[in-house]
């Protein structure tokens, strides 16, 4: 029965941990770019289509 207990305990200290994290992650986040940026990306082998009039 104990070691129900303790099986329980560690996947909920461990569920607990993921969820603080992802709230954690959501806060803090580093800066990113717009969604227009290029962000030192190399996008020159893209060629752009053209639609038909």
């Amino acid at each position: 029965m104990i070691i129900q207990i303790i099986i329980i305990g560690l996947l909920f200290l461990a569920a607990v941990f993921y969820v603080c994290r992802l709230v954690y992650k959501s806060l803090f986040t580093k800066k990113s770019c717009g969604s227009n940026c290029k962000c030192g990306v190399d996008f020159s082998a893209i060629e752009q289509v053209k639609s038909p009039k």
